[in-house]
């Protein structure tokens, strides 16, 4: 299946065991075949790109998930082209009610040929790995606010108020301590509680104490480091930040980045109707949560604290501008908004799209070449 310009088009379904692959000519005219099922071993994998390095230059394709891009970097150093596609946007025909690994395989062949689909960038190694890090952090912060809630809603059932506003403090701990309750399966029960969230907060405290270790020998430390002059930007937000959106400068604009991270405005608007509501939230939400919890810094009034001013002097006077740019800007805009009577929702949803936006325009400057 060889075109007048040596291209095949290789669209790869994969499963933990399997792979059904289907190839495709160049020209629009040329038939879609399925070559059948493989196994998903690297020496299948390898007999298979080989038998076809002989009908002529290869571009594979398969969908992004649970098996990772191990695939994708062995078809890469065999010296033939891959790339990921993202799922969601994959196009898919009204009416089709039959799906099967062959049918997906013939799709992917067919639409990568006509260019419809999407890629998703691919981390190197290292990247991965500290990607896997932080995402091993953000679990255990999760896990730690679910044992908190439990314990909150368990003293609060029974009637215990504690009489401060600050929870989760020692002294709070304390008190929780001198509880006592008439039936002996209350007290185990609590007691067990606290157990499992001083469990939590050891792991998270763990995995905090590794990112801060490793960040310094990452490539894209300069950019985690220069991030944080920003306000409402701490460590773990910046190294989250780096982590997942990867190589900025592949957003050739930043409304490209905000789109990415659905925070922009969802829109359905036909003839001379226009109707916008909230955000999309679509894309990564584990970056559009951390640009919305450092949002809210910038309802207060705009200048550089006691700890910023530690990390501003170890920056450049280029990205030290851009910070209090952004913060003058910021603190206005969110100051504005709220006087027109904007919910506090809102409010934080805007300056978050615009936080994006600096944080693109600090992380490209930073970024080491390619």
């Amino acid at each position: 299946m060889r075109n007048a310009h040596g291209t095949i088009y290789v669209g790869i379904d994969v499963s933990k065991d399997k792979l059904a692959v289907a190839i495709a000519g160049g020209e629009r005219g040329d038939e879609v075949l399925s070559l059948g099922t493989f196994e998903n071993t690297p020496a299948t994998v390898d007999k298979l790109l080989k038998k076809l390095a002989g009908s002529g230059d290869i571009l594979a394709c398969y969908e992004a998930g649970p098996t990772g891009y191990g695939l994708y970097r062995q078809i890469r150093a065999s010296g033939c082209s891959c790339c990921v596609v993202a799922p969601s946007l994959i196009p898919v025909r009204a009416g089709e009610r039959v799906k099967t690994d062959r049918l997906d395989a013939l799709r992917l062949a067919r639409l990568l040929r006509a260019g419809e689909l999407t890629p998703v960038w691919v981390p190197d190694e290292t990247h991965e790995a500290m990607r896997d890090l932080v995402r091993a952090r953000e679990s255990a912060a999760e896990d730690q606010r679910h044992k908190r809630q439990l314990v909150s809603a368990f003293v609060l059932r029974h009637g215990r108020i504690y009489p401060r506003t600050k929870p989760w403090t020692m002294r709070y701990r304390r008190w929780l301590q001198t509880l006592a309750f008439d039936h002996p399966a209350h007290q185990i029960a609590l007691q067990e509680m606290l157990q499992a969230e001083r469990n939590a907060s050891e792991r998270l405290e763990r995995l905090t104490k590794h990112i801060e270790a490793l960040v310094p020998e990452w490539n894209l430390a300069p950019a985690v480091n220069a991030l944080q002059a920003l306000r409402g930007v701490a460590l773990i937000s910046a190294v989250t930040f780096m982590a997942e959106i990867g190589d900025v400068r592949r957003f050739e604009t930043p409304v490209k980045l905000m789109a990415y991270l659905g925070l922009v405005p969802s829109e359905y608007s036909t003839g001379k109707t226009t109707r916008r509501g909230g955000i999309t939230r679509a894309g990564n939400a584990r970056v559009r949560h951390k640009l919305i919890e450092g949002a809210w810094t910038y309802r207060l009034q705009a200048r550089r604290g006691e700890r910023k001013l530690y990390i501003l002097k170890e920056q450049s006077p280029e990205v030290q501008d851009i910070a209090w740019k952004a913060q003058s800007r910021l603190t206005a805009r969110y100051r504005k908004l709220s006087q027109r009577g904007k919910k506090s929702t809102v409010v934080t949803a805007a300056i978050a799209r615009e936080m994006a936006a600096f944080m693109w325009d600090i992380a490209r400057r930073t970024m080491p070449a390619r």
